[in-house]
């Protein structure tokens, strides 16, 4: 009687941005064989990813070591299977998968199909349920209301105190936890912020995030003369901002990812709306934000970033079809510059990718539904990036991310981040 094959993921239970291995046995010498993944989200939503693989002569197939002829990824890719997930056919339009719930895992169903063809409606030859946390055990999380302020503080395992990281999202809103989570995993004390509700555009005020940086650097489990920042495109304005323009505000340092460094009143506001124009029946913003780079532009406030001292490191996709985030950089290094102060910058410019860099292994989204503040409207947003440029850039960004805050964190390059 023949051996039925057998799939193995290790480690079965793992943070998100860390690797795992997937071993096929038992199978034929020459077997052709679909492997795939599937999550459910918190939405209900079906995501998946697929390779298709030829079982070598011992009839093993090793997702780390063996290349993918075809699927949602090629190539050897030992994380394809989750960066290059995708909604299902037929599933809702616009969909970006987030996890909400940092305490409960992501459960990852990993199988073996048979052939190369489509195996949705087949049984799997073997399958095995994997967990992907967002949170280490021994890692706290602590709901923050206070002065106004609500967000979400985690802290890592460990007696502290630690260094601290306040993390802001972009201009979707909301309170997104999974980023600080992540970094308290790896040793940093982390203040997940809601600074920007939906719809509502008033709690974005410099001095309603300078509270907010108050509140975690006087927690008695952060050292308090070692807070950076984290922010993602609108984040990046709050932070360039609370940096340059606080002076009661002095961050250890500061990682900017897809940067954003203007104000504009609200008849500029208008001005650059006209800009916007349809592409691959998406919204388009990058020629909107080419619009306030515009030299001699009479109605923009630049930050004045030439007035942080601190390190800071910036990270942009040159396919970023959402915001010129590398011409912003530019712009930022060129003040710097101008100011005596360019050693502080260290600038991260990757190939292809988009606006959304996200930890590792994240799933690449070209185009998402947005909510336009201060309306009810919904927008399918185009974000740019190509799936496995941007997924390098994840995965590269997020490691050399951890060691920058090593380093200005905790004085210590020779201490690696433990990925």
């Amino acid at each position: 009687m023949a051996v039925p094959p057998l799939l193995s993921v290790r480690p079965s239970r793992a943070l998100v941005d860390e690797k795992f291995s997937v071993l096929v046995e038992n199978l034929p010498p020459g077997c052709p064989v679909t492997i795939r993944s599937l999550y459910q989200s918190e939405d209900k939503d079906f995501w998946e990813a697929y390779g298709h693989y030829v079982s070598n002569h011992k009839g093993t197939v090793s997702v780390s070591e063996d290349i993918s002829l075809g699927g949602t990824y090629t190539g050897k890719e030992a994380m394809g299977l989750l960066w290059s997930m995708r909604p299902i056919p037929g599933s809702r339009k616009g969909l970006r998968l987030r996890k909400k719930d940092t305490c409960a895992p992501m459960l990852v169903t990993i199988s073996v199909y048979s052939g190369h063809g489509d195996v949705r409606d087949q049984a799997p030859l073997a399958s095995a349920l994997v967990e992907r946390w967002h949170v280490a055990p021994g890692v706290q999380r602590i709901e923050i209301t206070e002065k106004g302020v609500r967000g979400t503080l985690f802290l890592p395992p460990g007696p502290g105190p630690f260094p601290a990281m306040l993390d802001l999202w972009g201009g979707g809103g909301g309170l997104q936890e999974y980023r600080a989570a992540l970094l308290a995993c790896r040793g940093f004390a982390s203040l997940a912020l809601e600074y920007l509700k939906s719809n509502d555009t008033k709690t974005a005020t410099v001095c309603f995030v300078q509270t907010a940086f108050e509140i975690i650097r006087s927690h008695p489990q952060v050292i308090p003369d070692r807070v950076g920042i984290i922010g993602l495109c609108f984040g990046t304005l709050m932070t360039l901002s609370l940096a340059a323009e606080c002076p009661t505000i002095k961050p250890r340092c500061i990682v900017c990812i897809s940067n954003i460094h203007s104000k504009s009143n609200e008849n500029t506001i208008q001005e650059k709306y006209n800009k916007i124009h349809m592409m691959e029946d998406v919204v388009v913003w990058r020629d909107m934000g080419l619009a306030v780079l515009e030299v001699g532009h009479p109605k923009v406030k630049v930050s004045e970033v030439g007035n942080i001292d601190c390190p800071m490191l910036l990270i942009n996709g040159t396919d970023d079809q959402n915001w010129p985030t590398v011409e912003v950089a530019s712009d930022i290094i060129k003040t710097m510059r101008e100011a005596g102060k360019e050693s502080l910058v260290t600038r991260l410019d990757y190939p292809d990718a988009g606006h959304l860099i996200e930890p590792p292994f994240s799933p690449h989204f070209r185009a998402a539904n947005f909510m336009l503040h201060g309306t009810k409207k919904k927008v399918m947003m185009l974000w740019g990036g190509k799936t496995k440029p941007h997924a390098d850039a994840q995965e590269d960004s997020w490691k050399k991310i951890l060691s920058f805050l090593q380093l200005h964190l905790y004085g210590a390059p020779s201490l690696k981040a433990n990925l």
